[in-house]
């Protein structure tokens, strides 16, 4: 996923689980958040949370990416703006992206 947004201009900062997506979140205050939900150390769910509890973080928005059934719900409850299935369309993706980064195009 990471290759595919960088090849559609994006910048990508990555993190290896939910505590470091946290923490790495507070750092750089992305413009906006892919969360994986299935992590290790701490689920996006939780991740999710603890980002909306901070107001560096609790106006980012973020999409959960997950394969799980019933995860969107969950997602959105946690605190997440919207979300994307595995596997992932990556047109669909790029959509979402832009809707809740509007002034984003491909080249940018």
């Amino acid at each position: 996923m990471r290759a595919l947004l960088e090849a559609f201009g994006f910048h990508v900062i990555v993190a290896v689980d939910g505590r470091q997506a946290v923490e790495v979140a507070l750092a750089e205050a992305p413009d906006l958040i892919l969360m994986d939900i299935m992590m290790p150390e701490m689920d996006g769910f939780e991740a999710t949370r603890r980002l909306r509890q901070h107001q560096s973080t609790a106006g980012i928005p973020i999409i959960a990416v997950t394969a799980m059934e019933g995860a969107q719900r969950l997602a959105l409850q946690a605190g997440a703006n919207d979300y994307v299935r595995k596997p992932i369309d990556i047109r669909g993706l790029i959509a979402k992206v832009h809707d809740w980064l509007p002034n984003t195009d491909s080249e940018n």
